[in-house]
C-alpha cells in the first residue's frame, strides 16, 4: 500500500461567528485573540509544524483582516524598523507565494459544502481539515500526532477525544472497533446521539485527515442534519470502503466556538507563560479567594 504524503491542509473560515457578537460583527472570529496571537495563527502554525505546505482558506465575505494577517504589513514593518523595534513578534506568519490559497464560500451550506469548496486545489491528494475554533495544546501538536499515524496506516484518521458519557449527545461520536493504542477503528459515525445510546464517549474534535474520495462523495450535494451538506455524513460512507481510524489526541482542547471554552483558553494559556503568568495566577488566586 502506497501512503501519499499529506502536503494540503483546509480551514473552513467562512462562518459568521454569530454566538461572539458583538465582537465578530466586523471582524471574522478566527481572528480571535488567545492571549496576544489570533486562533487561525494557532491553527495555520500546528499544519506547518505537522508538515503541511499548502494553506488553504474556505473563506466568505468580510474576512479581508484575516487574508491581511498572513501578508506583508509595510506600513508597521517599516514603522517597527525605524524606530529600532524587533520584528520577531511578526517574523514568520507572511505566507510563502502560493500559499495560503483563498476560495470563497458564497453560502453558508454545511462544513461538507466548505471543505468541498477546496476540491480543486486538493485534487487526487489526501490532505487534512483543521477547525480553528478548536484550539489543541501538546507536545508534538495534535496534527502532528494524527499525521505519523495516518504515516504508518493509511487512509483516513480523525482526531479522537474522549468526553464524558452526559456530552456525548452535543458532538459526532465515533463507533469504535479494534483498538490499537491511541487508534481506534471506525466502524460507523453517528450525529448527536440520544443520551444513553451513544456507541463511544469518542467525540471527532475538528481535526480530519481524509482521502480525496470524499470530495466525490461531497458532489451529490446531499444534505443532512439542518439542511446542510454534513462532512460527517461523507466521511461514513468511506467506511468499509478505505481503511478508518480514530486518533485519540495527548494533549489539551479548548473548545472555543463557546465563550466558556475562549476563556479557559485564554486563561490556561496566559498562565503556563513565562512573562505574564505570575501575574495572571496572582490576580486569579486573589480573585477567588
Amino acid at each position: 500500500m502506497t501512503i501519499k504524503k499529506v502536503r494540503k491542509a483546509v480551514f473552513p473560515v467562512a462562518g459568521l461567528g454569530t454566538r461572539f457578537l458583538p465582537a465578530t460583527k466586523a471582524m471574522p472570529k478566527e481572528m480571535l485573540t488567545v492571549v496576544d496571537k489570533p486562533l487561525i495563527q494557532y491553527a495555520v502554525e500546528e499544519a506547518l509544524e505537522a508538515g503541511i505546505e499548502q494553506i488553504i482558506f474556505v473563506t466568505g465575505r468580510g474576512k479581508g483582516a484575516l487574508e491581511d494577517h498572513f501578508d506583508i504589513s509595510y506600513e508597521l514593518e517599516a514603522t517597527m524598523r525605524e524606530r529600532g523595534k524587533s520584528l520577531s513578534l511578526i517574523e514568520g506568519i507572511r505566507q510563502q507565494p502560493g500559499s495560503p490559497v483563498y476560495v470563497r464560500q458564497q453560502e453558508p451550506l454545511g462544513l461538507g459544502h466548505a471543505v468541498w469548496c477546496a476540491r480543486e486545489i486538493v485534487g487526487d491528494e489526501p490532505f487534512a481539515v483543521l477547525l480553528p475554533d478548536e484550539l489543541m495544546v501538546g507536545q508534538p501538536n495534535f496534527t502532528a500526532q494524527m499525521v505519523d499515524a495516518y504515516n504508518r496506516v493509511g487512509g483516513n484518521v480523525i482526531g479522537a477525544l474522549e468526553v464524558p458519557d452526559e456530552e456525548t449527545n452535543k458532538y459526532g461520536i465515533i463507533s469504535p472497533g479494534r483498538v490499537d493504542g491511541r487508534l481506534t477503528e471506525v466502524t460507523a459515525l453517528v450525529e448527536k446521539p440520544a443520551k444513553g445510546e451513544s456507541p463511544s464517549n469518542l467525540m471527532i474534535p475538528g481535526r480530519y485527515i481524509l482521502q480525496p474520495e470524499v470530495m466525490h462523495i461531497l458532489d451529490r450535494k446531499e444534505t443532512g442534519a439542518g439542511g446542510e451538506i454534513q462532512l460527517t455524513d461523507a466521511m461514513a460512507q468511506l467506511i468499509g470502503e478505505q481503511p478508518f481510524y480514530g486518533f485519540t489526541f495527548d494533549g489539551d482542547r479548548y473548545d472555543c466556538g463557546d465563550k466558556a471554552g475562549f476563556i479557559q483558553a485564554n486563561l490556561a494559556l496566559a498562565l503556563a507563560r513565562s512573562d505574564i503568568g505570575p501575574a495572571v495566577r496572582s490576580f486569579a488566586s486573589k480573585l477567588l479567594g
